[in-house]
């Protein structure tokens, strides 16, 4: 299947593009639009390492833009320990129809997201309402998931059968 992204051209007309990025953030806004690693859910797994191989930076130079686009334009996160990136309103220009291939592909990459809080903070710039559920269906999964794993006042409240079960199995094979 061919992977393609697409780059409207009212990106050049876009205010914020033009007043306030250089010419150097606008090639690296591209990229990052556009780059191998890029999914169909804007949140992929990406070295500064390979940044600065791939646009022909020093290692200081992608991580000064990296810092540049998280801090002062504030349209990516970048989660240092995941090497994972998150591109603000990914969905407003990519996500913009649905359909069960569509929704299909973004569950299944939702599933590869290991920092989990990038996906609420992509989710929230999603139009399209059956995406966006897709989004919020995950993260409202994943704080479920945390809540079975931390006790809480309300422990009783949780199914931990399947929890329980593989205790009891791990138990029978140490005998």
């Amino acid at each position: 299947m061919a992977k393609f992204r697409y780059v409207f051209t009212t990106f050049w007309n876009d205010p914020r593009v033009v007043e306030e990025m250089t010419a150097e953030d606008k090639n690296f806004f591209l990229y990052l639009l556009t780059n191998e690693s890029t999914t169909q859910i804007g949140i992929y797994q990406i070295t500064k390492k390979q940044i600065a191989f791939d646009m022909g930076y020093s290692m200081e130079s992608a991580g000064a833009l990296l810092q540049r686009f998280r801090d002062h334009h504030e349209l990516i996160k970048y989660n240092e320990d995941t090497r994972e990136i998150a591109i603000k309103n990914w969905g407003k220009y990519n996500l913009n129809r649905g359909g069960k291939p569509i929704l299909d592909c973004v569950r299944s990459e939702l599933k590869e997201v290991k920092d989990t809080s990038l996906i609420k903070w992509v989710g929230e710039g999603i139009p399209n309402e059956s995406v966006r559920n897709v989004y919020v269906s995950y993260y409202d999964t994943s704080n479920v998931t945390l809540k079975n794993e931390e006790p809480s006042k309300n422990a009783g409240s949780y199914d931990t059968s399947t929890i329980s079960g593989q205790k009891e199995k791990e138990n029978k094979k140490e005998k």
